[in-house]
């Protein structure tokens, strides 16, 4: 084996450990996240704002989303589809965040929007890594 094909090797090898780990990161972060919009709705609407119907809507689709994202973390291989797939879907939750921040299409406390706008932040950051790591090495 030469040199070049090692490190080819090595670089995928490094690759598919760091999706596989943001992916599993991705997953839970997600999930608490909709566990949390859940389970204490009625406090949070307190603290940010968010109508407790929003937040049901959102810790719903959330927690699907982190059942998803974990089962296509833990498969021997990830499917680069499915990967695309969780990647389109945080952009899109991304592109999603900044209108409704803009519009103020949803009731927010200050803290409200800060949260929102970190989250986008934290989503971005994921699709960014899940897009570095599934590129061909």
């Amino acid at each position: 084996m030469r040199v070049s094909d090692q490190i080819t090797a090595t670089a995928r090898t490094n690759s598919e450990a760091l999706l596989r780990w943001v992916l599993k990161a991705d997953a839970l972060v997600t999930g608490a996240n909709g566990i949390a919009y859940l389970a204490l709705a009625g406090v949070l609407t307190d603290v940010l704002g968010h109508p407790v119907s929003v937040q049901h809507a959102v810790g719903a689709f959330l927690v699907v989303f982190a059942i998803a994202v974990g089962v296509i973390a833990t498969r021997p291989v990830a499917g680069r589809a499915a990967v695309r797939t969780v990647i389109a879907v945080n952009v899109t939750w991304v592109l999603l965040s900044i209108v409704v921040l803009g519009a103020g299409a949803v009731e927010a406390t200050t803290l409200g929007r800060v949260w929102m706008a970190a989250q986008a932040a934290i989503v971005a950051v994921f699709a960014a890594i899940q897009a570095y790591a599934l590129k061909p090495r």
